[in-house]
């Protein structure tokens, strides 16, 4: 599943790790994420979201 969370991230001037406090999982979890490595569960989804201000639709793509 292709997602934005690199590109959104970064146009917020989030880091890996502050994105992975923010939704509470490991800075590895998120790296994994966006190298499409891993996919995240529907709660985690919906928390990268949240915290990328955008919604779950916009944030992955099948």
């Amino acid at each position: 599943m292709d997602n934005r969370i690199r590109e959104l991230r970064k146009a917020l001037g989030l880091s890996q790790e502050a994105l992975a406090k923010r939704c509470g999982v490991s800075r590895q979890t998120i790296n994994a994420i966006e190298n499409n490595k891993y996919d995240p569960t529907l709660a985690l989804a919906f928390r990268l979201s949240e915290a990328l201000e955008t919604t779950v639709d916009a944030l992955f793509s099948p």
